[in-house]
This record gives C-alpha cells, structure tokens and sequence, in this order.
C-alpha cells in the first residue's frame, strides 16, 4: 500500500530559493531598471521569512547590491499576509487564486499589485505605483531555483 501525500501548505510551496528578476519601468523619466538576484523564503515557526538579493541597475548607470525582507503568515485558507520587515502591514492576498490583487496605501502613495500563478511554479508579481513623486510599473518574475 502507497501512502497518499500530504497536501502541500502555503509554507511548502512558496519555501525555498527563486531565481528573481525584477524589471522596473519608471513612466516619467522613461528610465528601465532591472534587478537579478534571488529570494529566499525560509521557514520560521509557522511564517516565512524573505529575503531577496541581487544587483539593480537603471540605465547606463552602475549596478548596486538591493535588498529586501519581509514576514509572511498565513492568517487563513489560501491567505498570505506579507509584512515589513519591522511588522507593520504591507497587504495580504489569496495564493489560492490564479490572480490575486492587493493594495497598499502609503500617505501619499497608492501600491497595487497582482499576483500570478497561472504558471506554476513560475509566478509573477505586477506592481503599479503611483503618487505626487512616484509613477512606475515594477513586474518581479520568480522561477524555483
């Protein structure tokens, strides 16, 4: 007799190491940037913790090392709900969906963005920012490691 598998928890399938692109389209100046480097998503009791790094360049200008790191927990059925790294609350969508939407609003910018899971285990996530300083499209491309 062949035992049947466990069903997979949020935990499971996001943990781990993906290769991450990130392109970034600044729609005033017209300037592209693009970020190449990796996200770990790593367990931490019954949350993940991120953490990506990799190099970002805009134009002709040189390259730097970015980073970046938040707190995932999972409050619900197919919930994920991501915060600073500091715990204040980012936003939270539905994994489970095949596009989930989120806000975020930062006095005085307005964060929105779509998750993509329609080619999993590729999955994507599409951001527009837009505020008095701020106007850009920023589409991160995670592929498991």
């Amino acid at each position: 007799m062949v035992a049947e598998d466990a069903p997979q928890t949020l935990q499971d399938r996001f943990s781990g190491v993906w290769m991450l692109r990130r392109d970034i389209y600044d729609l005033d100046s017209e300037w592209i940037g693009r970020f190449t480097g990796h996200a770990t998503l790593d367990r931490d009791n019954d949350a993940l913790a991120y953490f990506e790094q990799g190099k970002l360049k805009f134009g002709g200008l040189n390259s730097i090392t970015a980073t970046r790191a938040y707190r995932w927990t999972f409050p619900g059925a197919g919930r994920v709900a991501v915060a600073f790294e500091d715990g204040r609350r980012f936003h939270e969508f539905n994994a489970n969906l095949t596009r989930a939407k989120a806000s975020h609003y930062c006095d005085p910018d307005t964060y929105e963005v779509a998750y993509v899971f329609a080619n999993w285990p590729e999955w994507r996530a599409e951001w527009r920012v837009e505020g008095p300083r701020k106007n850009y499209r920023m589409v991160s491309i995670y592929t498991r490691n």
